[in-house]
């Protein structure tokens, strides 16, 4: 486990470190509304040179970014819901998948599944400044 406490302008070089190590997988972003869950996503799309806009897929369930990078929102409908539309197997794909409001369950399917993947935990601690705490699974 790994802990940043970082300004919005920090943010971009704990993006590119993750990008750069963990091009293929889950990334599961925790944190309470509005700590930063999509400004993550929205920073690593950028990085990865994608010029896509980066939304909240909030009410779609699933957003894609160039051709390898994948958004995905189980805060409305939740895990099982996520499951029965078949979903889990879109995380088997060959690229970069952000999942914001996953949980522990949904770390251990991927491990059982042997899908690479790791928590970002986003906690906010001021208007400027986020504690990151990464735990790769």
């Amino acid at each position: 486990m790994r802990k940043y406490l970082l300004s919005l302008e920090e943010l971009g070089s704990l993006v590119e470190d993750v990008v750069k190590n963990f091009s293929s997988g889950v990334v599961i972003l925790r944190g309470d509304l509005a700590a930063g869950k999509t400004t993550f996503v929205k920073r690593a799309v950028k990085c990865l040179g994608i010029d896509d806009e980066v939304t909240s897929p909030t009410f779609s369930l699933q957003h894609c970014y160039g051709e390898k990078v994948f958004h995905y929102d189980m805060y409305n409908k939740g895990l099982g819901h996520f499951i029965s539309l078949g979903m889990l197997e879109e995380l088997e794909k060959d690229g970069l998948h952000f999942v914001e409001w996953g949980d522990d369950e949904l770390a251990e399917i991927l491990n059982s599944a042997e899908i690479k993947n790791m928590t970002i935990t986003i906690e906010k601690i001021s208007d400027d400044k986020r504690e990151y705490t990464i735990c790769t699974h």
